[in-house]
């Protein structure tokens, strides 16, 4: 189907190297962290004291970024295109999580979603509607390409690692952040420290997530326990139901921020460029979000979104975004 067939059917209203440095120094950076956020069985709560909970520092906040963010040029907006219906709606529908600490997580009082990943979605959603509306699916790394090839969301932000087989099923906007695959414990375990102390062990993560194929080519022998959700595989370590919890390092941190009862170990030992989902079929839409990247990437909003999320686990200067296309798959 055309996408403009598709969109009348709806009927809807820096050099990226760099990044893995910092990521890996913080690992020690998360373990010596202040951790007192409490832990219930259901989810783990948001970080107090920090920026994305609290409202920045420094006087930095979301609200201050995206006054200082673009809107899209009329010209930008042909009529037809995916974007100009999204305008009409006056809405980005946004398939995300609220359970990801540092990129995406809700604030069960205030019903406010914060994150690296979610004040990237208000800033897509000013660019093309004006305002920074967005409607919130939750998806499961099951779900992600399902609703974007349905047409139930129109971008997916959800720490989605960009890989040339899912891009055969969606397309891919970015990169626009790097991460790797690391191993969160309990804070007592001294016995796993690295990839290979996962032998024999029992070891938990995402179902269908990148991180299944890497156990499987890494670890082959350890014993995998395959969830669905991020909460789940923190709960499943916590009980005792798993060793350890292999994921991205950028997920695990913020668990390991949340909760005091794990840390982050070792150094990644996998590169995984996230990408912005995007509709299949449709390279105009994935045209107007790579030059939206690159806008704020330029103007700076990049940077001060990362120091207000994920700058708080993590010490230093913002690194250099990855290069946009550099990706398989992107």
């Amino acid at each position: 189907m055309e996408p403009s067939t598709a969109l009348a059917a709806r009927g809807r209203r820096r050099p990226s190297g760099r990044r893995a440095v910092v990521l890996a120094t913080a690992v020690a950076l998360a373990t010596a962290l202040g951790m007192t956020a409490g832990c219930s069985s259901a989810s783990l709560p948001a970080p107090p004291g920090t920026a994305a909970a609290d409202g920045g520092a420094g006087g930095e906040s979301i609200e201050k970024i995206l006054a200082d963010a673009p809107v899209a040029d009329p010209a930008d907006l042909p009529a037809g295109s995916r974007a100009a219906t999204i305008k009409q709606a006056g809405t980005l529908r946004v398939g995300g999580t609220a359970t990801a600490a540092l990129f995406s997580l809700k604030d069960p009082t205030t019903g406010k979603v914060s994150g690296f990943d979610a004040y990237l979605a208000q800033l897509l959603a000013k660019y093309i509607t004006g305002t920074p509306s967005v409607e919130l699916v939750q998806v499961t790394a099951q779900t992600r390409e399902l609703l974007l090839q349905n047409d139930t969301v129109d971008a997916v932000l959800a720490t989605y690692t960009i890989t040339p087989a899912r891009a055969e099923k969606i397309n891919f906007a970015g990169p626009y952040f790097n991460s790797g695959t690391s191993i969160l414990v309990k804070k007592a375990e001294t016995g796993i420290t690295k990839p290979s102390d996962l032998a024999g062990r029992t070891v938990v993560t995402q179902a269908n997530s990148t991180a299944v194929n890497t156990l499987k080519q890494v670890v082959p022998d350890a014993k995998l326990l395959l969830l669905e959700t991020n909460d789940q595989c923190v709960q499943a370590l916590r009980q005792g139901r798993a060793e350890a919890y292999v994921l991205d390092q950028a997920i695990l941190l913020g668990n390991a921020q949340r909760d005091p009862q794990v840390k982050v170990v070792g150094e990644p030992f996998t590169e995984d460029p996230y990408g912005i989902g995007l509709p299949p079929g449709d390279a105009q839409f994935k045209t107007f979000v790579n030059g939206w990247l690159t806008k704020i990437i330029e103007a700076g909003l990049w940077d001060r979104i990362w120091k207000l999320t994920v700058g708080t686990a993590i010490e230093g200067e913002p690194p250099a975004p990855p290069v946009l296309g550099s990706a398989a798959g992107s």
